[in-house]
């Protein structure tokens, strides 16, 4: 896929809670588990970091989208892995503060932390990204489609 379609808001807040809400059920209960603390405490703390990462997806993929727009490359291997990459890195800079202190630990364990999330977001958000942009592509073929059936029957 060379250039993307535009998307709405309503398409960017509909792909951002599809990304955060499967995330956070993947993701409170393992987090729970690996720190052996209450599911309550850490799934309240997924839902801290989801809000974030929400609004960080929101407006980091409508820049994305602007600069392939200007620069004109193609979402290929090397920009989805780009687009993980500065993505986590983004969220690094507000998440591991936040998660020091609701977990009262220090800035290097609640980076260690971070660092394991990382691992799992780095592939989930290549992953979910390809996935819904495949998805996408047969869901507007289709929509077109049907848009072109119906001009049809109406002539």
């Amino acid at each position: 896929m060379t250039q993307p379609l535009p998307r709405s808001l309503r398409e960017r807040i509909g792909h951002a809670l599809a990304f955060e809400s499967i995330a956070v059920l993947i993701c409170a209960p393992a987090m729970a588990w690996f720190m052996d603390k209450p599911l309550v405490h850490l799934g309240a703390l997924t839902l801290m970091f989801s809000t974030v990462a929400m609004l960080w997806n929101m407006l980091f993929n409508y820049l994305f989208d602007r600069a392939q727009r200007r620069l004109g490359f193609e979402r290929g291997l090397w920009a989805r892995v780009s687009h993980a990459l500065l993505f986590e890195s983004g969220l690094i800079l507000v998440l591991v503060p936040l998660a020091a202190w609701w977990l009262s630990i220090g800035l290097l364990e609640a980076l260690l932390l971070d660092i394991v999330l990382i691992l799992f977001f780095l592939p989930y958000t290549l992953a979910f990204n390809w996935i819904y942009d495949l998805l996408r592509v047969r869901w507007l073929a289709r929509r077109e489609a049907q848009v072109g059936d119906a001009v049809c029957r109406g002539a």
